[in-house]
C-alpha cells in the first residue's frame, strides 16, 4: 500500500446518521480534524437534513437523498473555498444532522393561575394544561438561532422556552376570548386554534413549527368548583324545599357515618329526621276545598289606557282619569283608546268598560 492510499483511507468516505434516542434534534457528525474525502457518499434519510458549516459559516443544506460530495452539488462550499471544477482534494467541514420529524406528546401547563373576568362569575383564576408537537421546518435557521455549536441538541433544551411562549399566548387568548367558563369545555378546539396561530410567528423565527396543539383540561379553583357543584345540586333538587330536604338527608347520612361520635351523630340525625318528617307532613296535608274556608280571590286588575288623537298617542290613564276627561269633554265617544290585551285601537264607545262613562252623566248644575 502506497502512502497516497494510506492517506486517502484516513479521510471520511461514508457520512450518515442513524438515531434511536427519540429526543435528539441535532447531532454533529464527529471525525478527527473534520477531514472529508472528496467524492464521499452522504446519506440523508427521510426525516433528516444535513447542514455543512465551513470555518464558522453556514454552507450547503442537504435534504433526504444520496449525494456524492463533489463541486457540482456543493455550490456554497465550493464558492467559500474558491474551488475549481478540477478540485479533488480532501476538505474540512463540520456536518450537522437535523431531525425534521415531529416530536410528539410534549407537555405544557400553567405554572400559576391565570386571571380573567368571566361574564357570569366575575373575576376568576383558572389553570390549564395540554400537549403539543413540534418539528424543525428550517434546519439552517434553527442551527444558527438556537443550536449554535452544540454537538448533540435535544428537545429538552428548548421545550422550556416553547412552554413559556405557549403559556403567554394562552393567557392572552383566553382572557380576550370572552367565552364563559361554563362554555370553555365546548370551545377548547377553537381556543387551541387561537393559541396555535398566536404561537406560530414566534416559533417560526426559531426555524420551528407546532403542527399540533391540544388543550386537555381547564380547571377552576376548588371554591368555585364547590359553588358550581352546589348550583348543580340545586338544579337537580328542583326547588328550595326539595333542596332543603336533599341537604338534610345528606347531613343525616354524613352524621350517621361519622366515626367515634355515635351519640351526637344519632341525636343530630334524629332531630334532622323529625324536622324533615314534620316538613313533609305539612306539605302533604290536604288543602281546604270548597267546603272549607277558602282564601279570598285576588283583587281585579285595573286597566290603564292610552289615547290616540291627531296621530299622537299619550297616556297611560286610569279609568278615574278618563272619567274626569269625559266630564271635561277631552274624551269623547269617537276617541280611540287601547289597553294591554285589547286587539288594536277601538273607539271609546265600543269598549264596554268605558262606554259607561258616556251613559251615566251628572245632572246639570243648579242655577246660580
Amino acid at each position: 500500500m502506497g502512502i497516497l492510499d494510506f492517506l486517502t483511507g484516513e479521510f471520511i468516505d461514508v457520512i450518515h446518521w442513524v438515531d434511536d434516542t427519540r429526543d435528539t434534534m441535532v447531532w454533529r457528525f464527529e471525525r478527527y480534524d473534520h477531514a472529508i474525502k472528496y467524492g464521499a457518499k452522504l446519506t440523508v434519510r427521510e426525516g433528516q437534513a444535513a447542514v455543512f458549516v465551513h470555518e464558522g459559516q453556514l454552507a450547503d443544506v442537504f435534504t433526504p437523498g444520496l449525494y456524492m460530495l463533489e463541486t457540482n452539488n456543493m455550490p456554497i462550499l465550493t464558492t467559500l473555498n474558491h474551488w475549481d471544477h478540477a478540485f479533488q482534494s480532501p476538505f474540512k467541514s463540520e456536518i450537522y444532522f437535523v431531525n425534521t420529524t415531529r416530536f410528539t406528546d410534549l407537555k405544557w401547563g400553567t405554572k400559576n393561575p391565570i386571571m380573567l373576568r368571566d361574564p357570569e362569575f366575575g373575576p376568576l383564576r383558572l389553570r390549564a394544561f395540554g400537549t403539543y408537537s413540534v418539528r424543525v421546518t428550517d434546519p439552517a435557521l434553527f442551527l444558527t438561532e438556537i443550536v449554535g455549536t452544540d454537538g448533540e441538541f435535544t428537545m429538552d433544551e428548548i421545550s422550556f422556552q416553547i412552554r413559556n411562549v405557549i403559556v403567554q399566548e394562552f393567557s392572552r387568548a383566553i382572557a380576550g376570548s370572552n367565552i364563559p367558563v361554563l362554555d370553555m369545555a365546548a370551545n377548547t378546539g377553537d381556543l387551541a386554534k387561537l393559541v396555535a396561530d398566536a404561537i406560530a410567528p414566534t416559533v417560526q423565527a426559531y426555524g420551528l413549527a407546532i403542527p399540533e396543539f391540544y388543550i386537555e383540561n381547564i380547571s377552576l379553583p376548588e371554591a368555585v368548583e364547590a359553588a358550581l357543584d352546589k348550583r348543580t345540586s340545586t338544579g337537580i333538587a328542583g326547588d328550595l324545599n326539595r333542596y332543603t330536604q336533599y341537604s338534610t338527608a345528606e347531613a343525616m347520612t354524613a352524621a350517621a357515618q361519622a366515626p367515634g361520635g355515635s351519640g351526637m351523630g344519632e341525636g343530630l340525625g334524629m332531630g334532622m329526621g323529625m324536622a324533615m318528617a314534620n316538613q313533609m307532613a305539612h306539605q302533604m296535608a290536604p288543602r281546604p276545598g270548597p267546603w272549607g274556608a277558602a282564601p279570598p280571590p285576588p283583587p281585579p286588575v285595573e286597566h290603564v289606557w292610552h289615547l290616540a288623537e291627531n296621530g299622537q298617542t299619550h297616556g297611560p290613564y286610569s279609568r278615574a282619569d278618563l272619567g274626569r276627561m269625559a266630564q271635561d269633554g277631552k274624551l269623547t265617544r269617537e276617541t280611540h283608546v287601547w289597553t294591554a290585551g285589547q286587539d288594536g285601537w277601538l273607539k271609546a264607545s265600543h269598549v264596554r268598560e268605558l262606554a259607561q262613562l258616556f251613559t251615566v252623566m251628572p245632572p246639570p248644575p243648579p242655577p246660580a
